[in-house]
């Protein structure tokens, strides 16, 4: 059984606020649903992915609404080229065959290469991506933000862990002057 997670924030984010207005996490990262989102990450299965997004649909369609527009995470392109995939995006092209929302993934950019997160530690992760991300502003006509889109700015990614990721990547679209909100698929728990 998946377990979902209580809404509200977390005691760090009381205490040091990320860049974000809010970050959204469905479901727990452990028991079927770590062993789903690895099965997709390492095997490219989505089945089960697909399904935790349908028993979450009425939830996803609370939040996301069809003016909204979602935002993968960038991947390193060294790292796509050699997978072939990439999650965030296409985490975000599912929730918007449920939703209606838009989402595009050429308008955040990863620049330079960093160490995989997943290797570090809590602080090096917010030093790793430091000046990481940055808005390619050839594409934000097509998607409507230089007309001041109406809906919501949303970063997607299949997992958080400390946080650091969404802080950056919301850091570098305040220049869009829109609040920018977070969601993962999943979240690590702290205690574990």
């Amino acid at each position: 059984m998946a377990e979902s997670l209580a809404p509200g924030p977390c005691g760090k984010c009381l205490t040091t606020p990320p860049a974000q207005v809010n970050t959204v996490s469905l479901f727990a990262y452990r028991g079927g649903v770590r062993e789903a989102l690895l099965r997709w990450k390492l095997g490219g299965d989505d089945a089960a992915i697909r399904w935790l997004l349908n028993v979450a649909e009425n939830r996803l369609t609370e939040l996301f609404k069809p003016e909204d527009l979602l935002l993968p995470v960038p991947m390193p392109l060294s790292r796509m080229r050699k997978s072939g995939q990439h999650h965030a995006a296409d985490l975000c092209r599912m929730i918007a065959q449920v939703t209606g929302s838009t989402w595009d993934w050429r308008v955040l950019r990863r620049r330079g290469v960093q160490v995989r997160q997943s290797a570090l530690s809590g602080v090096a992760r917010r030093k790793n991506l430091r000046k990481s991300f940055h808005v390619d502003r050839d594409y934000l006509e097509s998607v409507g933000l230089k007309k001041g889109m109406a809906g919501k700015l949303w970063v997607v990614d299949d997992i958080v862990t400390t946080g650091a990721t969404f802080h950056h990547a919301a850091k570098a679209l305040r220049l869009l002057k829109k609040p920018v909100y977070a969601f993962s698929l999943a979240r690590t728990l702290l205690n574990e």
